[in-house]
């Protein structure tokens, strides 16, 4: 019964996202269209985050640096005039995989705060690559010359098409999340997040399970930076900062680690309360903190954990 209610809360949130569109336009408010279509690309790279994390109790500062990824990856392409969207979004999620498998490959052998050492040092020297290369911008950034080419059947230049092309890929990860972390893969993924001597005593070794957790993770949140440079039309080194990483963190840790609806949750929480402070007061930074640490102490499955039915793993 749980789990039904559950399901429905979240089919419900995500029926709502689908139906924002037509009603944004009704009320000539397209504004809304561009702001939770951000929203749902900082979901996109809060569910990558959430597999490691959530699942496999991989705490990674580093996470950010798939974003600037992918985003270069589309942005140094368009900029010599390569504008296919689909080669330009494979070379991000391809890139991203790759860069993960390197990091993975060094960080997973620690653990606790050398792992986070390990990851954060990997993406600020990313950030400040990116900074030093001046033909791409350097600190400045560059702008985005044209927006990936689909045809005419998919013209990510119409707001509303862009909308729904990233409600999709939203729908289709947390899917994906869903099915790896409830499958055999899955299963001594967290077995090793509760007890890792335990999981390598009864016959498996968790590095490889976790390497290809770390890749997969990856390769989400650099097509979820490609999705980004999309959005903006313009891309800085900032896409890969470590307080980007955290931002990502707290929208896991706010919506609930290891449920399907958390990152969503947290996502749109995170962003509305920060959009909605700053219009408010210029130290809405100290409002945002208090409420953070409030769901921390009193909310520790996070919000969706106080959705009917919310719980861990769910």
């Amino acid at each position: 019964m749980l789990t039904r209610i559950r399901t429905i809360a979240l089919v419900l949130g995500l029926a709502s996202l689908a139906a924002l569109p037509p009603v944004a336009l009704a009320l000539d408010e397209p504004f809304y269209i561009d702001l939770f279509r951000r929203f749902m690309i900082f979901a996109i790279a809060a569910v990558s985050l959430n597999l490691i994390l959530g699942y496999g109790g991989m705490v990674s500062f580093g996470h950010a640096a798939y974003l600037g990824i992918g985003g270069y990856a589309v942005g140094i392409l368009a900029y010599y005039g390569i504008d296919n969207g689909f080669l330009q979004w494979g070379v991000a999620i391809g890139a991203s995989a790759l860069v993960a498998l390197v990091i993975g490959a060094v960080s997973i052998r620690t653990s606790g705060i050398y792992f986070i050492m390990i990851t954060l040092a990997f993406t600020q020297m990313l950030y400040f690559l990116g900074i030093s290369v001046e033909e791409y911008g350097g600190d400045d950034g560059m702008s985005l010359l044209t927006l990936s080419q689909f045809g005419e059947w998919l013209d990510l230049s119409d707001a509303t098409t862009f909308y729904y092309l990233v409600l999709a890929i939203l729908i289709a990860f947390m899917y994906i999340v869903h099915r790896l972390v409830n499958s055999r893969f899955g299963m001594v993924i967290r077995a090793a997040k509760s007890n890792e001597v335990r999981t390598r005593a009864i016959g498996f070794s968790p590095y490889p399970y976790k390497l290809v957790a770390f890749m997969i993770a990856g390769a989400m949140c650099g097509l979820a930076g490609a999705l980004l440079v999309n959005h903006t039309a313009y891309l800085t080194p900032d896409f890969m900062h470590w307080t980007r990483s955290g931002e990502i963190m707290f929208m896991v840790i706010l919506g609930g680690v290891g449920t399907t609806a958390g990152p969503l949750v947290g996502t749109v929480a995170l962003l509305l309360l920060e959009d909605t402070l700053s219009a408010w007061t210029t130290h809405w930074q100290l409002f945002l903190g208090i409420f953070l640490v409030l769901v921390v102490l009193f909310a520790k499955r996070g919000l969706a954990g106080l959705l009917p039915g919310g719980k861990r793993n769910g």
